[in-house]
């Protein structure tokens, strides 16, 4: 594959950012929010979803490649349109490349989080083109914000949850690339914790982490020892967190790496932390700190080691940013 060079934008003053960008400067819609990253074909594609405002009718998913240093124009891929006289707004799309198939991706259509459902599409030529989008088993919702995780023979583990019944995490996994589910629940949440959106570390030998959003001004984590068959109780860690968004990755090198906002409440900073366990976590890196909301990263190591992160600037633009992980 070849390597995705970077653009000319660059801070010397911070060596582990290799350049940070906007994936684009002006689209046909206002508001942006949720995006999510892949590597695919030795290219970047990323999609978020745009329109007049969250949980309006027009609100579609957005896709961009990243193609010889630069982002494309954005294209919508998806929307809510059920009928001539009905369109419903999209949520959250994840982007996912499993080893031996095609691009994935993941949707949600519908009035809101109480009442929305899972979608997803299919692409074999690195997000170019895609099928016609299908609506995913009752029950089923696909990864809910964070990327899927590939298992040992090929399954896919989604992470996900619902909000209809209060903020309740659990599972999905697929053998055949969307076609079949078995859902995973988990032991329920413990009064008060309120958790939903889990990003899955895998921690070797089939022992598992996940930790997300809670409504508790700190991280939730839930473990598996198992490859994801099985989870145990949610607890609360040490993290702060104001009721948004967060990502995280597990490095080649073994440390675990989380995007997400270092405080209690509001929606700035945006920051980057290590682990070595995914449990105890040291904040080594500010992404964002100015006045207004920077939320909802997303988060993968691409071949060539770098760290790409995309995230909502102040819901009006997608900023992508690079990183070395050797200097962090």
């Amino acid at each position: 594959m070849r390597s995705i060079s970077p653009p000319a934008i660059r801070d010397p003053q911070r060596r582990p950012v290799r350049f940070s960008e906007f994936i684009y400067e002006s689209a046909p819609f206002p508001s942006c929010h949720a995006s999510t990253i892949v590597e695919t074909k030795g290219e970047l594609v990323a999609a978020w979803f745009g329109g007049t405002a969250e949980s309006a009718p027009d609100v579609g998913i957005y896709l961009s490649h990243h193609v010889r240093g630069k982002w494309t124009v954005p294209v919508e891929v998806a929307d809510g349109v059920r009928s001539p006289n009905k369109r419903y707004p999209c949520y959250n799309p994840v982007l996912f490349q499993p080893k031996g198939g095609p691009l994935l991706l993941f949707y949600k259509v519908g009035p809101g989080p109480q009442q929305w459902w899972g979608m997803m599409t299919t692409s074999t030529d690195g997000g170019y083109t895609w099928k016609t989008p299908w609506r995913l088993p009752d029950g089923i919702l696909g990864p809910i914000k964070n990327k899927p995780i590939e298992l040992p023979g090929g399954a896919i583990l989604c992470p996900s949850s619902t909000e209809n019944r209060g903020w309740v995490v659990h599972f999905e996994r697929t053998s055949d690339f969307g076609q079949t589910w078995q859902r995973i629940d988990t032991p329920g949440n413990p009064e008060p914790i309120a958790a939903i959106q889990p990003s899955i570390l895998p921690l070797g030998r089939g022992r598992m982490r996940a930790l997300g959003r809670t409504r508790q001004g700190r991280l939730f984590a839930i473990d598996s020892n198992d490859y994801g068959r099985t989870w145990g109780a949610i607890r609360l860690l040490g993290v702060p967190n104001p009721n948004s968004g967060t990502d995280a990755v597990r490095l080649r090198d073994g440390r675990c790496l989380l995007v997400y906002n270092n405080t209690p409440e509001g929606r700035t900073p945006l920051n980057v932390a290590l682990s070595h366990d995914g449990e105890a976590w040291t904040p080594v890196l500010t992404l964002e700190s100015e006045p207004g909301e920077y939320s909802y990263p997303a988060v993968i190591q691409t071949h060539d080691g770098l760290v790409h992160i995309v995230y909502t600037w102040r819901r009006q633009r997608i900023r992508h940013t690079a990183i070395d992980p050797a200097f962090l």
